[in-house]
């Protein structure tokens, strides 16, 4: 019995976030980079300056910790996605492209394609 109910709460949940997913949420935690804090960022960097010279200056615009400043390994971890997007673009588009198709065809369960989108 307690497996059967925890087989339709996992069901259930799946559900919901494909539900979401479709709608456009996706769950999780603001961003604390902004795109316009990366620009500042790469921007500084290309004048010579270093990460920790730029950190004080940027201030977090929303969530719990608004008006402080974000953690240098969040810049570096900003930086870092900003990289792979900007080396690899077409692989990531063709990763997308490919993962659509496979939906389409339903290869990819909707459950799965719902928690992968998450």
């Amino acid at each position: 019995m307690a497996e059967t109910e925890r087989e339709n709460i996992c069901e259930s949940t799946l559900e919901g976030l494909d539900a979401a997913a479709r709608k456009g949420k996706h769950g999780g935690w603001p961003p604390v980079i902004t795109d316009d804090m990366l620009h500042t960022v790469l921007r500084r960097r290309a004048g010579g300056e270093t990460v920790e010279q730029v950190q004080p200056d940027l201030i977090i615009p929303t969530g719990k910790r608004k008006g402080h400043n974000p953690s240098l390994s969040s810049i570096y971890r900003a930086l870092a996605e900003h990289e792979k997007r900007t080396v690899y673009p077409e692989a990531v588009e063709q990763a997308h492209a490919d993962f659509a198709a496979l939906q389409r065809v339903g290869s990819i369960p909707a459950q799965v394609a719902g928690s992968i989108s998450a």
